[in-house]
């Protein structure tokens, strides 16, 4: 048992062109995709990837800056009247200002008897050391991996860590050719929706290909694809990111990432449909410097599984509202259960649907009030194994608080 909510995400999306998968599932409105590639020569294996349950990763404390040589900003021009979209004058600038920050990305991958799989991603520089961030599932399983600069440049990059919780990666290239830049991180905690919003990368391998859109919305929990555990907070756009654009920026127009290219959710067979994911700068700020000084990521855990309070859930456990996140069960041998916290005891049925009873419905953390299940795991995020944590528990009818020492996920899936 792991820390999950009960909405079920299935599949990964906005891939490297590497390996052709179609990840299975329970999505009901569509499914997302690691996105199928294009090979010099026979792809490997075709293999399959089922999503298991997840859980809304938590939100993510600023802990790295960029050097300050990699910040951009270009200031798009105010609107005039009912003109709100951005002049293309500015885009034209944001682009040549951005697009030496920006790389794409060449692997490598052996397919055994088949030879040599050739794959392309995208990415970006994130300091001046040249260090540059990518998707994990860009560089994953890649024999060589080569960064090609926006003036053609082409350099051997190491993969320096990889974290299989946020599918974030990050190289090293020695030597970065002149003209390139870093670009600086935004705080994607204050992206809303209707912001506009920019993607350069490499679709379909055609590199230094730019889209516009907007951030449609804020918030969202999207599977890691590679552990039973969610990337939180993700930024859904319109903007048109294509296999190939994994790993490259979803940008502001001061210039600045707002987030990292990875899925998209689609119906017609992995073509873009206007949804797509991006994980959050604050996300990327929390597990570059980590990688860069240790090569992993090592994330906090709970060990509950739950989900927010809905209205049937309020009414069986005669709650005063619906705010809080309510413990549908506990892993054995957890931090959570060594705390003493309580799972479903048993279900009753409201409206002819099963509904849990008797699970603890956490209302804050720390003193400060808990919104909902994802709030709850959100704010778990920047602590570090063996911190303390204080959960104010609603328990038949009553308040308590429960003290509980975190835990480093475990390594291995977890089932209840």
């Amino acid at each position: 048992m792991r820390n999950r909510n009960f909405a079920v995400w299935t599949g990964m999306g906005c891939a490297l062109f590497v390996v052709l998968v179609l990840v299975t599932g329970l999505a009901v409105l569509g499914t997302m995709y690691l996105l199928p590639g294009t090979f010099a020569s026979a792809p490997p294996p075709t293999p399959a990837i089922v999503q298991s349950q997840t859980a809304a990763a938590p939100r993510v404390s600023p802990t790295f800056t960029p050097a300050p040589a990699g910040n951009v900003t270009v200031a798009a021009a105010p609107g005039q009247g009912v003109e709100v979209a951005p002049p293309s004058s500015t885009l034209t600038q944001l682009y040549d200002a951005v697009s030496p920050g920006v790389v794409n990305i060449r692997v490598l991958v052996s397919s055994g008897s088949q030879g040599m799989g050739v794959g392309a991603g995208s990415g970006f520089v994130l300091d001046d050391a040249g260090h540059i961030i990518t998707n994990r599932h860009v560089v994953d399983q890649a024999t060589d991996v080569f960064v090609i600069f926006h003036d053609g440049t082409e350099a051997q990059a190491e993969v320096v860590g990889t974290d299989d919780d946020s599918d974030l990666a990050v190289l090293h290239v020695a030597d970065m050719p002149a003209g390139v830049h870093a670009l600086g991180l935004a705080d994607s905690a204050q992206v809303q929706v209707g912001d506009w919003s920019l993607a350069i990368g490499n679709p379909f391998g055609l590199g230094t290909s730019m889209s516009l859109g907007i951030v449609s919305a804020v918030g969202r929990s999207i599977p890691s694809g590679a552990t039973p555990f969610a990337i939180p907070l993700a930024i859904q756009t319109d903007t048109a990111i294509n296999p190939g654009n994994s790993g490259g920026p979803l940008l502001n127009l001061d210039g600045q990432v707002i987030g990292v290219n990875a899925q998209i959710r689609t119906t017609n067979g992995g073509a873009n449909s206007g949804v797509g994911f991006a994980i959050p700068a604050d996300v990327v700020r929390h597990v570059a410097p980590q990688l860069i000084e240790f090569g992993v990521q090592e994330w906090p855990w709970l060990g509950v599984e739950g989900g927010s309070v809905n209205l049937m859930i309020k009414q069986a456990n005669n709650l005063d509202s619906q705010r809080g996140a309510y413990i549908a069960g506990v892993v054995s041998g957890g931090p959570a259960e060594v705390a003493g916290l309580r799972g479903t005891q048993s279900t009753t049925t409201i409206d002819g649907f099963p509904t849990p009873v008797g699970g603890d419905v956490v209302v804050a953390l720390d003193g400060e009030p808990v919104r909902d299940f994802d709030d709850l795991l959100t704010r778990i995020a920047p602590k570090r194994p063996g911190d303390q944590v204080t959960l104010t528990v609603v328990r038949d009818g009553r308040e308590r608080d429960v003290t509980v020492t975190l835990e480093a996920r475990p390594d291995a899936p977890i089932t209840s």
